[in-house]
């Protein structure tokens, strides 16, 4: 999830706009002209003692310098301001009788002065439209209101107040820009091609034949969630295509075998992102490696020990992400915890009931539930008399994981030239991988329905319209949650998270609050990625500076890395619990579950996998426990939980 920045852009340019000051213009966003042109672009509103950022464009003016003062008459900033490039203006605080903000820029030409004015409120009402709208989801189960409640309230806080102005702004700032986003655009677009492709494999039989084909192997429901589990740890190379791959893939065969559409959604959701944050070639790769560059490097310049720096600044942050892989105590737990609760076929929580209710009768899904894609559709089952063929269904599978794979690899191989594979997968845009692969995947499963005369070309293409018909609350869905992501990102919801969850710490603690942080972060906020971009730049200078890099140089500095694991593990958590996040929403629509039933009855295994991930991992391995001892302790965990907590689950009827 991004935040626009081109609101006052046209093709990557200013436009500057002959005036003093835009009265009634968005809040933050300025002109000035009178004499030399200058604009600014301020945040949409600011939080009590929360830095900000300004950016500054100035068209022309020799030698000009810019000042940013309150309305207090007090300099905040000031600074050489280049002609013709944006300059930014970090670290800015405001407190009450600050706004607004002049900002004064001097040339040879003369003086101008712009002036931002956004909305100003304390730190704790960001927080406000994630946590009611996750709230009224869990309490009354109305997901889109709920969403659309928390993207109104943002919308209010931006308009200043403003009950009206803020349900514009819920459209025109925040759902269309979302869908605006490309990469959202791409999700969409591959979510949407990939059910058109399961329209077509089920109008042709396809789906019907890869369950009878599967009928003598997967004969129990065991077996049926132990296919479901190794195909997700094999589709490790993108958490999107493997969430939806799989959900849609095994979702008939569950079903066949009554397990419950809230334990397909767990098993889809929980070998997803922990698969993709360590495996060592998938799209999470390349992106992790960046940020602890970053990281290093920020480090590097700040530690006042030369060889400590030039450590930090020649280590590579591949060999530094190897390192963190037995840190990532998470990740690796919740893999084990989907594998035993698998093989034990024991649950607890509301995962129990669900599956109890599953297996006795009562239904693969709640009565009354608000299922994420219509699986009772009509239209997609296959006409009597159509060749239940598996490899019809099989064959565009296997298309599109072949497609995204190689599409990985030429494109990072386009982008750096000969390279190792993971570097090559990590130079790769998984956007348009997954793309191109769904569109195969529909161009094979229309030609194999076809070509053998199954279908014609016109009962093929309303298959595939049907099953993009049967993907429409998830598309809602999947965009309200990006348009609250977006409300937390222009409220500055993580920034004032991070802020009060610093402070002075022991070294030791700080893997374990790094975790804590970076968890309540992407939950708030429902992206992990951002999470970790805002936090490892962060994180790694603060635990060097603390002493917890001691060693490095020499093969040492066990704190560092297991800070860095911290940040990626805490990520994954919160994401992963989130019902606001895009791979959540996602496992939900792949498996056809109600969303917030999936979210319920996933939270509690969750939960249990950070306990002691925390424990054992984060705190035990700060005081010297080693980190395999540390995993088989949180594996103990798992199975005594299981073992005392969970109840077996009938074997149905």
């Amino acid at each position: 999830m991004r935040m626009r920045s081109d609101v006052f852009r046209r093709a990557g340019r200013w436009l500057l706009l002959p005036a003093v000051v835009l009265p009634g213009s968005l809040p933050g966003k300025a002109f000035a002209q009178d004499g030399p042109l200058l604009a600014v672009e301020g945040p949409a509103v600011v939080l009590t003692d929360v830095p900000f950022s300004l950016t500054l464009y100035a068209e022309d003016g020799e030698n000009a310098r810019y000042r940013v003062i309150s309305a207090a008459g007090r300099e905040l900033a000031a600074g050489a301001l280049p002609i013709r490039s944006e300059t930014s203006v970090n670290g800015l605080r405001v407190a009450a009788g600050d706004l607004p903000l002049s900002v004064e820029m001097d040339s040879d030409q003369g003086r101008v002065t712009a002036s931002v004015d956004p909305p100003r409120f304390p730190g704790w009402i960001s927080l406000l439209p994630p946590i009611i709208a996750i709230a009224l989801a869990l309490i009354f189960r109305h997901v889109v209101v709920s969403l659309f409640f928390g993207i109104w309230l943002g919308g209010f806080f931006i308009a200043g107040l403003d009950p009206l102005a803020g349900l514009g702004r819920t459209v025109d700032t925040f759902i269309v820009p979302s869908l605006a986003d490309t990469d959202n655009a791409s999700i969409l677009m591959f979510s949407a091609l990939l059910s058109g492709m399961v329209g077509v494999m089920s109008r042709s039989g396809g789906t019907r034949g890869i369950v009878e084909a599967l009928r003598p192997l997967a004969t129990t429901p065991r077996r049926a969630q132990l296919a479901t589990f190794f195909a997700g740890v094999g589709i490790f190379f993108d958490d999107y295509a493997n969430t939806l791959i799989v959900g849609n893939t095994f979702r008939p065969i569950t079903d066949k075998l009554k397990v419950s559409r809230e334990k397909l959604a767990y098993l889809v959701d929980s070998t997803a992102a922990p698969v993709a944050t360590i495996a060592f070639v998938s799209t999470w790769v390349g992106f992790e490696i960046s940020l602890i560059r970053d990281g290093l490097r920020i480090a590097a310049e700040q530690t006042a020990d030369p060889a400590l720096a030039g450590a930090l600044a020649s280590t590579s942050p591949f060999t530094v992400f190897l390192s963190s892989i037995p840190y990532l105590f998470y990740p690796i737990l919740a893999l084990f915890m989907v594998a035993a609760v698998t093989v034990w076929q024991r649950d607890f929580g509301p995962m129990h009931g669900a599956e109890v209710r599953a297996r006795t009768g009562g239904g693969v899904f709640r009565p009354g539930s608000q299922l994420m894609v219509n699986s009772e559709e009509t239209g997609l089952d296959a006409a009597e008399g159509v060749p239940l063929r598996w490899y019809n269904a099989a064959i565009p599978v296997l298309t599109v994981v072949a497609t995204v794979l190689l599409g990985l690899y030429f494109d990072g191989r386009g982008a750096v030239g000969p390279a190792s594979l993971w570097d090559t997968f990590g130079a790769a845009d998984p956007f348009k991988a997954i793309l191109w692969g769904s569109l195969a995947g529909c161009l094979v499963a229309i030609g194999l329905a076809t070509t053998q005369r199954i279908l014609s070309l016109s009962q093929a293409l309303d298959g595939w319209l049907t099953g993009i018909r049967a993907m429409t609350m998830g598309f809602v869905i999947l965009t309200l949650a990006w348009s609250l992501g977006e409300v937390t990102s222009q409220l500055a919801t993580a920034q004032y998270l991070t802020q009060i969850l610093e402070g002075s710490l022991a070294p030791e603690l700080v893997p374990v609050l790094t975790f804590l942080t970076a968890a309540v972060v992407s939950f708030c906020t429902g992206t992990s990625w951002a999470t970790m971009t805002i936090l490892l730049p962060l994180v790694v200078p603060l635990i060097v500076a603390l002493g917890g890099a001691t060693g490095f140089e020499a093969g040492g500095g066990e704190l560092l890395v297991s800070s860095i694991s911290s940040v990626l593990a805490g990520s994954v958590f919160g994401d992963h619990c989130s019902p606001i996040s895009d791979t959540t929403v996602l496992s939900s629509m792949a498996s056809a579950c109600d969303h917030m039933d999936h979210v319920r009855t996933q939270l509690p295994y969750a939960l249990v996998v950070a306990v002691a991930a925390m424990l054992f991992g984060h705190v035990g391995t700060s005081y010297g426990l080693s980190p395999w001892i540390a995993h088989l302790l949180g594996v103990c965990v798992v199975i005594v939980v299981l073992r005392f907590v969970g109840r077996p689950v009938p074997a149905g009827r």
